[in-house]
This record gives structure tokens, C-alpha cells and sequence, in this order.
């Protein structure tokens, strides 16, 4: 078996596939039980976030049955159902940029059918997660207000079905009978369902020998949407009773990417950003719901909850939709199309498709945005558990693989683009229930679990699929705990966001355990093993340098580590993925400690192809003056990697305090005893710092050019500090591009000129504590000024004795006030106001900043990430709360 680094115990075990999820900013959630334990990799054991799911709520009216049909019409399972504990059923994360601090927001949908929206407290001193939206409620209200459709006719399989709430303005009748109906409205089929399609709890009582569903009303945050009606007065068949019932109970949830949409109907600073949430119920159909991303990120207490719209309602299939799964196919830059995977308990899998204008046009004007691209597995008794789904981003490749109930996997490729689609292999992996499939680099290798507590691991290559070992030895073994190995199966697996490392949650076989201490305490255990010594199947030469087995790793092994490595550093050259290098840091930190020239091996040769463009196997003293005098033509993604590489893992020794106190203008004659990666690190940090002062100038100089105020009514970003920029060019005249000090001046004269403005006064910062004035020295810290009598000679300069240290902002130079601010976990660097979005996707230092493009300065600054790091910036939160880490 696969040695494990570390590990994290549970107080209660997992009951559904597919339990553990991992988020896009290095955070993971188990379903487990009854609660939703949400922890950091970086750290298993320590702080925890969590979710409670609470007792069976109310259930929805949704109508009137007689007594006497208790027992016909398939309402028998639900007229017996007794109480039954709360637990999770499926998870999901959104994609980064959901959630109020621009982090992840969390899908939870219950055993009950339930679907509710999570956010991270990070303003709250707690530990519980903040429950935002609940889902559930609004389709019930949307479903109410069209009384659940038109019971006599029939509902296509593969039709999209879309809301329309357009009313006829131009009738006075009343309003229930103001609505038109087109062939846009809600159809619902109400079908005979087996006895497993009524499994949600009902609370009843018996009146005039009538049985009546007590309702649960609840406020929605979709304002937009008319007020349901009450419809329990309503008698309705049994039939009916268990199609709608059905409806509103779900099984599975699924988020999408998140999509931006720009035309000319939204302006710059009004671009549309949503992220498509999918819910698959017991009767087969699945609701498509838009969640629009904030329009601002902050790290203050915020209680808006997010827009949430129903854009569709695909009839997907005809029994339970157990599992789900979206992808991106980049056909198109521009606009790319929208791809989800829908299984099902009848054995079918079919494949959706749309492209992203047409999911934003459907809410205006209400047309179809979803249509049926294939089914590739038709209906068949073998129930379909779980699956995985992806798209090779190069090559526009598609890969899934299919868990089934029987415990047996098949794989499909296909092209999205002809739609041709064929079955690569169909293997009996497990003897019970497939629980988690994980495709890793982009569809070459795939891991499976199983019921019965195997966990496998699959090499893809051309149409043949084949079984390889799970990679024994482990750099770094770090495990801290000692958890038994007494399990009785793995209910999950998930891929770290480098696919470096894997996550693994099993449950005890608590019969075997110590029932004093273990069983207590030790229901369950999240698993990590490496993933970087995976097969990937392309036949590559072994470095040279590794001749040997070494410390257990064969020379393969190295070969291996050393392919994966650079594969995930290639990856995170694109812009639209988020930088969290958790799992590629902690992997050369390990390797570091036994075997440090392998980590200068793999550094070189990423170095000099990223930043040279070609191989040059030549030693690091040698390579890194080579790199210095092309950081300027370079893009800032690989800068953030860089400076990131060299804090965490080449300088990982020093604190970073003490790091950020020497690249504080601290510079000497005799660069000998600079350490070769600090000084690449602080001409890194020079040359991002320039760009953001370069494009701030420009953005000013453009403002103060153009006619009239153009630049604020169109929402262009607006820079800030412009007299501490000014002055920190002054300083560093000698180094500075030249370009740089003459936009400097052009800003001083017009700053002089314009004396009433705003950026003038800002040049005489006054201490937030005394209000004592404070001078420029240093872009990282400042000293206040006391009055004279408080003011001591020390080391030949005049200082206040009593002054206060001040943080400045590291992109406007400012003094930050004592407010909460954003904080960089990898640098310790803090910001108050947010560098702007071009900064992060410039491919060089521009050679012309004045005849940048009006593109340039069209977005304002939003996005939440560190000016010399890329990651994203979060509020500082105490040890003993949870928060995510990107490195």
C-alpha cells in the first residue's frame, strides 16, 4: 500500500459517494454524516471549518391528497417514512470568485433533498460556515407560481425546458389569468413513479378525511421573481403529489466555471460574471441556476447574498440523477461552450451542451440554451454512482469515465467539436459501488475507489487503459498521527489543483478498533498520498544528473517527479487558473530536505526554458545572472512564481520578516554576500513594482489628457498614493527605467499644477493614531514624527521615541489605516487598495507606456491578488481559525 504524508481523523464517517471535494483554493470538504468538516491541507490537524445540517425541515405544500389514496399511486414509501438523522449527500465547490472575498462558495445538498449555499466566515470569529441561499426554496417558489405545470401534457426526455415570467402588459384581467401561455412555459410530466422516487420526509395530519402537507415559507433573496402562491388547498392526485415531490427532492449538485460575459448591452465595469449551478432530483430532471459573482470583493462582515436566477429545467432522464459534472470546451476564446454530464440510476449518461452567450441571453429572452450533444450510455439496469469529466485545455480533448454501481468503470473519449464519441474500455475495477473517479494531467491518468475500500490507480494511453501501481515511496513522510489502518472503505477521492497530491477519505471499521480511545473519537481518516511519481505515459529520457536509485526512489521515480513537476509549472502559466502552489511547494520542501540538487535540477531546467526559452543545462550561478536581465520580458504570472519558489522553498530557511527587512532598499557594494536567491527575488519584486507604477502614471496622465471627466464616468481604474510613487522613483532614480522618470515628472508637474486635487494632499500623511505627520522613506514601513521634546538622538538620527510603525500599502505606497486590510499569506505584505487587473496579464514591462491601449485602463482593479505574489489576498485571521493557503 501507498505510504501516506499525513493525514486528518474524523468524528463521523462519510454514508454517500463521492464525499470529499477539493476547492480551486486549496481548501477540502467531507460530507460526513451529519456535518460538512471543511479543513486546510497545509494543515490537516489544525483549525477546522463546519457545517451543520440541521433536523428535517418543514415540508413544502405542494397540495392535498385523500386519505384513502395513502396507499395507491406510489405514496405508500412516503406515507410510511418515519424520522431519519440529518446527513450530506453530495458536495461542490464553485470556482474562485463566488464568494464575497473573491473565495469559494459550497454546494451542500442533504439526504432530505435540500440544496443550500455556503460562504467562509472570514469576518466572524467562528468556526461554523454562514449559510447564504437556500436553493430548494426558490424552486419551490418558482415551480408554485406555475402550479407546478400542466399535468396533461407530456414532457419530451431530451427538451430544455425554460421559465418564462413575461406577463401581457396589455390585458387588464386579473393577474392570475394575466399570464400568457406559450410554448415557453413550465411542462411538467406528471408520470407514475416507482416507491424509491417518494423518499422526502412529509409531515401530515388528517382533516375532513383529506391529507394536507403543511408548507415552509421562507424569504428568498430573488427579488425578481413573482411570490409564490399558496397552493395546499389544492387537491391533487396521488400521481401528481409524487411527480411533484419528487421535483423538489435532490440528489446531486454541480458547479461550473466561472463565465464572463462583455458586449455592448454591459459596460466595463458592469461585466456580467456567473457561475452555472446544476441540481439533478429523484425525477430526473435538472435545474440550471445562474449565481452571479459579486461585483466587488471585501474581507468586511457582508450579509448581501448573492443574485440567483432559474435559468432551465432540462428533463434529463427518467429515474434518479445520481452524479454530474461540467466542463469548458474552448473552441473559441471569445466565447467558449458549456458541457455537462448528467448520470443517471436508470444507467444512462448524456452529454449537454451550451455555449456561454446563450446561457446569458436566456434569462431575457427565455429561449432554449441547453440541447442534447450525445447520450453515450443508454438505459440499463446498472445504476451509474459517479463521474468524472474533463477537457484536455490544449487539445479540446475529451475524457470521462463512468462509475457504475456494479463496481465496474468504463472510459469514453471523444471529440466535442464533430461530436464523435467512442468507448475506450470497460473495466470490472471493484467488486462493489464505484465511489470517486479523479481524472489527473488533463486526462492521462485516473484513480478510482471503490465500496470495498480499494483505491486503484489507471494509466490512459492512446485506447488502452491499464492498471500501474500507486507510487510506495513518499519524500517528506510527515505524518504526525497514528491512525490505524483498520478501514472498512473509501467513500472519495479528490486531486489537489497542481494534481500533485491526492485526498483519500475512508471509513474505520469500528468493530476493530479500540473501543475506549479509537472508536470514540475515529470514525473516519482524509488520506494524502503524492501523486508526482505518477505514470503519466509519455516516454521521456531521465535526467542525467539522477544516475541512481536514492533514498528509496528509483531513477524512474525521479524521472517521473521530475515530468510532473514541470507539467504543473506549465500549467499555472494560465492566467485564468488560480495560483495555488500548496501542493508543489510542500513536494520540493520534502525533497529539499534529503535531496536538494533534485530541486535545483527541476528549478533549472523550468527556469531556463521559461525564462530563456530554450534547455541550457548550465550551473545555477551561471543562470541566474542570465535570467536578471530578462525579467522585463517576461510575464507577470511567471514573476509571481518565481518570487513564490524562492520565499517557500529556496529561502524557505528564513523567516519573512527577515527576508522583506532585507529587500527594503537595503542594498551593498558587496553583492557577495547577497544570497543568490534573495537577490533574484528582490529584482523579481523591482520589476513588478515598476509595472504597477508605470501603469499607474500612465492611467493618470491619460486621465488628466482626455476631455472632460471620460475616465470616471466609464469606470477606468483610477490609481491612488500617485505623490508616494512619485517620490519612490525620485529615490531610486539610478535603477529605474527612464521611461519611468519622465512620467514621473509629468506627474509632479501636473500634481503641482493641480493643487486643490485630491493626490496633492495625499503627499502630507498624517499617523491615524496622533495625526503626526509622516514622511516617505520606504515603501514598506514608516515612522510617524512626535513634537520635538519627545525626540532623542539614536545611532546619529533624530527619532521619536514614542512614534507608531506604520504598514504601507505595497501597491500605493499609502499609510494603511487601522482598518481590516488584505494580507498576503506569502509574503506578510498588506494592501488597502488592489493592483489593477492588466498588472497580472502583461506579457513584458510595455516599451511605450503612453501608447498603451485604451484596454489597458479599462477594468478597474477587482480582483483581490498580491502584487509581487499572484495569490489570492484573504483578511488575517487568528491560529486558531480556518483559512486557506495557497502556498
Amino acid at each position: 500500500m501507498a505510504s501516506r504524508f499525513q493525514e486528518a481523523s474524523l468524528v463521523t464517517s462519510p454514508s454517500y459517494p463521492n464525499a470529499v471535494v477539493w476547492s480551486s483554493e486549496n481548501l477540502i470538504a467531507v460530507a460526513a454524516g451529519h456535518l460538512v468538516i471543511i479543513l486546510n491541507p497545509a494543515l490537516p490537524t489544525g483549525p477546522r471549518g463546519l457545517i451543520t445540517i440541521p433536523n428535517a425541515d418543514k415540508p413544502y405544500q405542494i397540495g392535498l391528497v385523500r386519505s384513502q389514496d395513502l396507499l395507491i399511486g406510489g405514496l405508500l414509501p412516503s406515507s410510511l417514512k418515519r424520522e431519519r438523522h440529518p446527513c450530506v449527500r453530495s458536495l461542490a465547490w464553485s470556482d474562485t470568485g463566488m464568494s464575497p472575498n473573491h473565495g469559494c462558495l459550497l454546494a451542500v445538498c442533504t439526504a432530505e433533498g435540500r440544496v443550500k449555499l455556503y460562504r467562509p466566515p472570514f469576518s466572524d470569529f467562528c468556526a461554523e460556515w454562514i449559510e447564504i441561499v437556500d436553493v430548494t426554496n426558490m424552486l419551490y417558489e418558482n415551480l408554485s407560481s406555475f402550479n407546478f405545470g400542466d399535468s396533461n401534457n407530456t414532457l419530451s426526455k431530451d427538451l430544455v425546458v425554460q421559465l418564462d415570467y413575461e406577463e401581457d402588459e396589455r390585458n387588464s384581467i386579473p393577474k392570475a389569468r394575466k399570464r400568457r401561455k406559450t410554448s415557453q412555459d413550465i411542462i411538467l410530466h406528471e408520470q407514475s413513479f416507482t416507491d424509491q422516487a417518494s423518499c422526502s420526509k412529509q409531515d401530515s395530519q388528517t382533516w375532513d378525511n383529506v391529507l394536507e402537507i403543511e408548507a415552509y415559507e421562507q424569504t428568498s433573496n430573488a427579488h425578481h421573481l413573482p411570490k409564490a402562491p399558496r397552493k395546499g388547498s389544492r387537491e391533487i392526485s396521488p400521481e401528481t403529489y409524487v411527480s411533484r415531490e419528487a421535483l423538489l427532492s435532490s440528489l446531486s449538485v454541480a458547479w461550473s466555471s466561472l463565465l464572463q460575459y462583455s458586449s455592448e448591452s454591459y459596460s466595463c465595469e458592469n461585466m456580467l460574471r456567473f457561475s452555472l449551478l446544476a441540481i439533478g432530483s429523484k425525477s430526473g430532471c435538472v435545474s440550471i441556476w445562474k449565481v452571479h459573482a459579486p461585483e466587488c470583493y471585501n474581507i468586511e462582515r457582508s450579509n448581501a447574498s448573492p443574485i440567483v436566477e432559474l435559468t432551465a429545467i432540462i428533463k434529463a432522464h427518467s429515474s434518479w440523477v445520481s452524479t454530474m459534472s461540467w466542463g469548458i470546451f474552448c473552441c473559441d476564446s471569445s466565447n467558449p461552450q458549456v458541457v455537462l454530464v448528467t448520470g443517471s440510476c436508470d444507467g444512462s449518461v448524456k452529454i449537454w451542451m451550451s455555449n456561454k452567450e446563450d446561457v446569458e441571453k436566456s434569462v431575457e429572452v427565455y429561449k432554449s440554451s441547453f440541447f442534447l450533444l450525445k447520450e453515450v450510455v443508454t438505459a440499463n439496469p446498472v445504476p451509474v454512482s459517479t463521474l468524472s469529466f474533463v477537457v484536455n485545455s490544449h487539445s479540446n480533448a475529451m475524457h470521462l469515465a463512468i462509475g457504475k454501481g456494479s463496481g465496474c468503470f468504463e472510459v469514453w473519449k471523444g471529440e466535442i467539436s464533430t461530436g464523435k464519441f467512442e468507448q475506450v474500455a470497460t473495466t470490472n475495477a471493484h467488486d462493489q459501488v464505484v465511489t470517486g473517479l479523479a481524472w489527473s494531467y488533463d486526462g492521462r491518468c485516473l484513480y478510482s475507489c471503490s465500496q470495498d475500500n480499494y483505491v486503484r490507480n489507471w494509466i490512459l494511453c492512446e485506447n488502452t487503459i491499464s492498471e500501474v501501481p500507486i507510487p510506495a515511496n513518499t519524500p517528506g513522510l510527515s505524518s504526525t498521527t497514528d491512525l490505524p489502518d483498520d478501514f472498512l472503505s473509501c467513500l472519495g477521492v479528490a486531486l489537489s489543483p497542481g494534481n500533485l497530491a491526492v485526498a483519500l477519505v475512508r471509513s474505520f471499521n469500528v468493530e476493530l478498533l479500540n473501543p475506549m480511545y479509537q472508536a470514540r473519537s475515529q470514525k473516519a481518516a482524509v488520506e494524502f498520498l503524492w501523486n508526482g511519481a505518477q505514470q503519466s505515459g509519455e516516454s521521456e529520457d531521465s535526467s542525467e544528473t539522477i544516475t541512481e536509485a536514492i533514498l528509496g526512489f528509483s531513477k524512474t521515480e525521479f524521472t517521473y517527479w521530475e515530468s510532473n513537476l514541470l507539467w504543473s509549472l506549465k500549467e499555472f502559466k494560465d492566467l485564468n487558473k488560480p495560483l495555488v502552489l500548496w501542493d508543489m511547494v510542500a513536494a520540493m520542501l520534502a525533497f529539499k530536505q534529503s535531496m536538494p540538487e533534485f530541486v535545483e535540477l527541476v528549478l533549472s531546467k523550468w527556469l531556463s526554458v521559461s525564462y530563456l526559452g530554450f534547455h541550457d543545462d548550465i550551473p545555477m550561478e551561471d543562470l541566474v545572472p542570465k535570467i536578471s536581465r530578462r525579467l522585463s520580458a517576461v510575464p507577470s504570472r511567471l514573476l509571481h512564481i518565481l518570487n513564490v519558489i524562492s520565499r517557500r522553498v529556496m529561502l524557505s530557511e528564513i523567516k519573512t520578516e527577515e527576508i522583506n527587512r532585507k529587500l527594503q532598499g537595503q542594498r551593498t557594494n558587496n553583492e557577495e554576500e547577497i544570497d543568490l536567491w534573495l537577490r533574484l527575488l528582490e529584482e523579481s519584486e523591482r520589476e513588478l513594482r515598476e509595472r504597477v507604477v508605470g501603469l499607474s502614471f500612465s492611467a493618470y496622465v491619460r486621465a488628466e489628457s482626455s476631455l472632460g471627466p471620460v475616465l470616471s464616468s466609464t469606470g477606468n481604474w483610477r490609481p491612488a498614493g500617485l505623490a508616494q510613487l512619485q517620490q519612490w522613483v525620485e529615490m531610486n532614480h539610478d535603477i529605474v527605467p527612464s521611461q519611468l522618470e519622465t512620467l514621473s515628472a509629468e506627474v509632479k508637474s501636473s500634481l503641482t499644477r493641480s493643487s486643490n486635487t485630491t493626490e496633492t494632499a495625499s503627499e502630507e500623511e498624517k499617523c491615524p493614531y496622533c495625526a503626526a505627520p509622516v514622511h516617505f522613506h520606504s515603501p514598506e514601513e514608516a515612522f510617524c514624527e512626535s513634537p520635538p521634546q519627545n525626540k532623542k538622538k539614536s545611532k546619529g538620527k533624530e527619532r521619536c521615541v514614542q512614534s507608531h510603525k506604520l504598514e504601507r500599502c505595497c501597491v500605493s505606497m499609502q499609510v494603511c489605516p487601522p482598518t481590516p486590510l488584505w494580507f498576503c499569506k506569502c509574503c506578510n505584505r498588506m494592501t488597502l487598495e488592489l493592483a489593477p487587473d492588466t498588472l497580472f496579464a502583461l506579457p513584458s514591462f510595455p516599451s511605450d507606456l503612453k501608447s498603451l491601449p485604451e484596454s489597458y485602463f479599462s477594468n478597474v482593479a477587482s480582483k483581490p491578488f498580491c502584487l509581487f505574489c499572484g495569490i489570492l489576498l484573504q483578511r488575517k485571521q487568528p491560529e486558531f481559525l480556518l483559512s486557506a493557503s495557497p502556498v
